[in-house]
C-alpha cells in the first residue's frame, strides 16, 4: 500500500477522532465524557439551543417537520425531542392525563414549567413510557419542548432531554 493510500484511509479516522483540528481538547487536556456540544436552533427561527450530551453530540440531527409544524431534534435511539412554538399549559396536560381511560399516569417530577411523567397500560406492565414536557419563554415568544411521543425512554434519559434545551444567549 502506498503512502498516499495509507493517508487516504487514515483521513476519516483522523476526522472522526478530531485529529488535525484546533477546536478539540489538546493532548494535555483529555476529553471529558460529560462534554457537551451546543446546537443552535436559530437557523429554524427558534431562539433556543440544545446542550447535547457528549455521547450524542456527534449524532444530533435537527429537522423541520412541515406536516406537524414542529422542529425535531434527534440523537441516537435515546434522545428525541419535539419543539413547538406555542404557549405551554401543564395544567391542561395533567387534566388530559387524568382523563385518559386507557393508561395510568404517574407524575415523577414537577417544577414550574416542567413535568416528567410515566404512562403505563394496566393490562400490560411491559408497556411503560416516560415522557417530559417543558415550557420555555424567550422574549415575547413561548415554546413547548417535549420528548418525542413515539419515543421509548427511561427516566434518566427524559431528565437529560428536557433540561438540554435552553434559551439561546443574546436572544
Amino acid at each position: 500500500m502506498s503512502a498516499w493510500s495509507r493517508s487516504v484511509w487514515a483521513l476519516p479516522i483522523l476526522i472522526a477522532c478530531g485529529g488535525g483540528t484546533d477546536d478539540g481538547p489538546s493532548a494535555s487536556e483529555p476529553a471529558s465524557p460529560a462534554a457537551e456540544r451546543v446546537v443552535d436552533l436559530s437557523p429554524w427561527d427558534v431562539p433556543l439551543e440544545v446542550n447535547a450530551p457528549g455521547t450524542l453530540a456527534d449524532s444530533l440531527q435537527v429537522e423541520w417537520n412541515e406536516e406537524f409544524g414542529q422542529l425535531e431534534v434527534r440523537g441516537g435511539e435515546h434522545f428525541s425531542l419535539v419543539v413547538v412554538e406555542a404557549p405551554g399549559d401543564i395544567a391542561r396536560l395533567k387534566a388530559d392525563l387524568e382523563r385518559d381511560l386507557l393508561r395510568t399516569h404517574e407524575v415523577l417530577a414537577e417544577e414550574p414549567g416542567l413535568l416528567i411523567y410515566r404512562s403505563a397500560f394496566p393490562d400490560d406492565p411491559d408497556l411503560v413510557f416516560v415522557h417530559g414536557y417543558r415550557e420555555l419563554r424567550v422574549g415575547d415568544r413561548s415554546f413547548v419542548v417535549e420528548t418525542h411521543p413515539q419515543g421509548h425512554f427511561n427516566e434518566a434519559e427524559v431528565e437529560v432531554m428536557v433540561r438540554a434545551v435552553v434559551p439561546r444567549e443574546g436572544a
